[in-house]
């Protein structure tokens, strides 16, 4: 499986730079929020590792790999101290954030695909948990943020889209028993690239067919 394609020192790294964007991420949404330098840490670390720990609770990987390995643990926190101190200048590379963000949404649907079929899950189940390792951590870091999940808004460029994609690419070649270096690779950039497509041109999920009205509207026809 995808686990086994890299050397145990090239999959953690690859792990831990997943993780320490994922979790600068969160942090800057803790500024925007004007949290408190916990809250700026716990959010760093929901939003880096809170997928990974739900796949593996639900697949049985027990203890999770965030409560076994240290570096799961201190990568977010050293995101978080970066945040809180530098701020203005991590803002400032927003658009270089958001492209190692997309590399990890692609990395993780299929790490995280892979490892749940690699423990017994259908193939349905296994791209869920793809799925969900990849943006699980970004629904909870809104949920505590007070804020409707970036996945669920109409008005945020695909974020779960791509995912989905990665993820069915994957257990579509477990299906056909081609799941090799080169196929996990391409699900991989494939989701990469339909992520920074989407921010490129805003490609957005399409809303309710025959909407009566929006937001905006009701709004204006109150006023």
């Amino acid at each position: 499986m995808f686990q086994q394609f890299f050397t145990p020192t090239v999959q953690h790294t690859l792990d831990l730079m997943g993780i320490f964007v994922f979790a600068i991420s969160g942090a800057l949404l803790a500024v925007r929020k004007n949290f408190d330098i916990f809250g700026i840490a716990m959010l760093a670390e929901v939003t880096a590792l809170g997928g990974g720990l739900f796949r593996d609770v639900v697949i049985g990987a027990l203890p999770p790999a965030a409560f076994t390995d240290l570096g799961y643990f201190i990568t977010p926190l050293g995101a978080a101290l970066l945040v809180f101190f530098l701020h203005p200048h991590v803002e400032r590379i927003q658009s270089a954030v958001n492209v190692f963000d997309a590399a990890g949404l692609g990395l993780f649907c299929v790490i995280g695909t892979t490892k749940a079929y690699t423990y017994g899950l259908g193939l349905t189940a296994s791209a869920a948990l793809g799925l969900a390792t990849a943006v699980g951590g970004g629904v909870l870091r809104d949920v505590l943020a007070n804020e409707v999940p970036s996945l669920l808004r109409w008005d945020r460029d695909l974020y779960a889209v791509p995912a989905m994609v990665g993820a069915a690419m994957v257990v579509l070649c477990i299906r056909f028993d081609a799941l090799n270096p080169f196929t996990a690779g391409v699900a991989a950039l494939t989701a990469f690239a339909l992520r920074l497509l989407a921010m490129r041109y805003h490609w957005r999920a399409p809303r309710a067919w025959n909407r009566r009205s929006s937001g905006v509207e009701v709004d204006e026809a109150t006023t």
